[in-house]
């Protein structure tokens, strides 16, 4: 969809800003470009929509040379995205989202109806939001509506420029969620700038590492970067935490978790005890399957079911999310398991934090063997 061969931006004075730089971004992709502050990634990011107009190599969209397409035309087609918004100050929210839309001809029917449609996707009911003016918004909800706007004429190509620094940490990660969904569902070939790579981890399918003068130093999965870094540079710029970092990228799969002792609420106290055997406790499930809480073995003396001594159980993920997600609930209820749930949440096992260490260790196995994490053998210190 997006396409850079060879590109480079010099400017007058001999700065190279970006020098022969290849690469691509397949359709639906999200690519993030990362490096250090003066790299040349936002450089090369206003060189896809000619905000910066390139001085050598040819830039391709949708198989279209950017530089024989008219500028005006070529800009309505690519949603722009940037870190302070730019929201016109003196139009409603609403007119904000549909301003594209506008320029592009729509009636003033389909133009509020897309705008409507577009904040009801990113969280901003427009009943509420809707005759509001940017001054009467958080610094989050303005990012949103910045979003929305970008959307407004569905262009199939996307270009964030570090479009959630400038709002606090909290919002931040909850703008990363929202967009995150938000791509789930619409799917636009996206290029995303940001100096922060846990940020560039969490949200690209593919990441390209820049150092200085645009120089390409790895374009690969987050895994990949986190796990075998190209070049001293990466493995630099990554940080000597990257392993702490590919928590994130590492999801809860069935191979990781165990099958403790599993008792139902009706059942009889005795009869739990029973089924426990040797261990200290047990997970409880409704009639449903579901996750009701656990019971310990020290609890199950004397008459009664298990209902009337089960404890509820706050910690738990579900298949699929992230080992640092699983992490942080075990360090947030300083538990020694937590549950792992499907989408029905229906009960499936539980992670402790060796089988979340092993989970990991499994993760990077099976990239340096080029296999399914399924198919790793790990050796551990019994096996020895």
């Amino acid at each position: 969809m997006i396409r850079l061969d060879g590109v480079s931006k010099r400017y007058p004075d001999g700065t190279v800003a970006v020098h022969e730089l290849s690469l691509d971004v397949r359709a639906g992709e999200l690519v993030v470009l990362v490096g250090p502050s003066g790299c040349g990634k936002t450089t090369t990011m206003k060189m896809v929509n000619r905000l910066v107009e390139p001085t050598g190599g040819r830039i391709f969209v949708n198989g279209a040379d950017v530089t024989a397409t008219d500028t005006v035309k070529l800009r309505r087609g690519i949603g722009y995205v940037i870190q302070n918004v730019g929201l016109f100050p003196h139009r409603s929210i609403e007119e904000n989202v549909a301003i594209v839309t506008e320029l592009t001809g729509w009636s003033k029917s389909r133009r509020r109806k897309r705008a409507h449609e577009l904040m009801e996707l990113v969280g901003l009911h427009p009943g509420t939001y809707a005759k509001r003016y940017p001054h009467e918004l958080s610094g989050g909800q303005r990012q949103r509506v910045g979003v929305a706007r970008a959307l407004a004429a569905d262009p199939p190509v996307l270009l964030m420029d570090e479009p959630f620094s400038a709002v606090d940490p909290v919002v931040r990660s909850q703008l990363q969620d929202e967009f995150l969904r938000l791509q789930h569902d619409v799917r636009k070939t996206i290029l995303f700038v940001t100096h922060d790579i846990e940020e560039a981890v969490r949200l690209g399918d593919r990441i390209a590492v820049f150092a200085d003068a645009g120089r390409l130093e790895q374009f690969d999965t987050p895994a990949a970067v986190l796990g075998a870094p190209s070049t001293p540079f990466v493995a630099d710029f990554v940080g000597a935490d990257r392993g702490l970092k590919r928590l994130s990228v590492t999801p809860v799969t069935e191979v990781d978790i165990e099958q403790p002792p599993v008792v139902h609420e009706d059942d009889e106290l005795t009869v739990a005890g029973a089924v426990m055997g040797s261990a200290r406790w047990a997970v409880v499930l409704d009639a449903a399957g579901g996750l009701a809480g656990w019971v310990g073995h020290n609890m199950t003396d004397g008459p009664g079911v298990v209902r009337d001594r089960a404890r509820r159980m706050d910690a738990w993920v579900a298949l699929g999310d992230s080992l640092k997600v699983a992490f942080s609930e075990m360090l947030q209820w300083n538990a020694g398991w937590i549950a792992v749930l499907d989408e029905t949440d229906r009960f499936l096992g539980v992670l402790t934090p060796s089988t979340l260490h092993a989970a990991l260790r499994r993760s990077v196995e099976a990239e340096n063997q080029d296999v399914d994490p399924s198919e790793v053998d790990l050796i551990t210190v019994s096996d020895s």
